[in-house]
């Protein structure tokens, strides 16, 4: 028997998933709630564990993969159309696979028992995230310049970004200045804030901007 838990706040989703599994002998849904902290709290023990990556508490997909590590079950993520940031940051997070809620139900029960198994369920969403756009030159970015430009294209002055990762304004202008340098280099220039901005999201280091929630 694969023991399976849902983290995701639409009733309507866990309905439907409760409902396909109740025929499948091998598949059982033990555990579902909107959290990760409330499944982390519960102590099931379970085999895989499909994951929302939009849930309505604003968590962040990377953390909450990173602590659902803590069960040693691998984790599958489980979405509706996801923007590609979210999934490639849950991907770095290590997530076993992207499964389309969308998908029919003898799919979505073959994924969940290759991710059960250890396996990959890579899918289109993956790919797309992972891979990016093959037109966009790599920069490659040092995780430091990643954080700095993160902060900064976000809207953050050089002060607070040397506050918030303890680094001088200085250094973290001469970050600045090296991140605008690998992008020029790369025929991507990123001249203005504006420009570093649009960077950050074609790379995926800062979300899509996207209407509502």
């Amino acid at each position: 028997m694969i023991r399976v838990a849902l983290v995701d706040d639409h009733e309507t989703v866990l309905l439907g998933l409760r409902a396909m599994l109740a025929d499948v002998p091998d598949l059982e849904l033990v555990w579902s709630g909107a959290t990760v902290p409330e499944f982390l709290a519960a102590k099931v023990d379970v085999d895989l564990v499909l994951l929302d990556l939009r849930l309505s508490d604003g968590s962040s997909p990377e953390l909450n993969v990173r602590a659902l590590h803590e069960t040693g079950a691998p984790i599958l993520a489980f979405t509706s159309a996801e923007n590609p940031y979210h999934i490639r940051r849950a991907a770095q997070a290590g997530i076993c696979g992207v499964l389309r809620k969308s998908e029919a139900a003898s799919d979505i029960v073959a994924s969940i028992r290759a991710a059960a198994s250890g396996e990959t369920v890579p899918g289109l969403d993956w790919a797309a995230a992972i891979d990016g756009d093959p037109d966009l030159p790599a920069v490659g970015l040092s995780d430091r310049q990643r954080e700095v430009l993160s902060l900064y294209a976000s809207g953050e002055d050089a002060g607070t970004v040397a506050a918030m990762l303890h680094l001088s304004p200085q250094t973290v202008q001469d970050y600045v200045a090296r991140i605008r340098t690998k992008y020029a280099e790369s025929g991507r220039p990123a001249r203005s804030k504006m420009d570093l901005y649009k960077r950050a999201v074609e790379d995926g280091y800062l979300p899509i901007p996207e209407a509502g929630r």
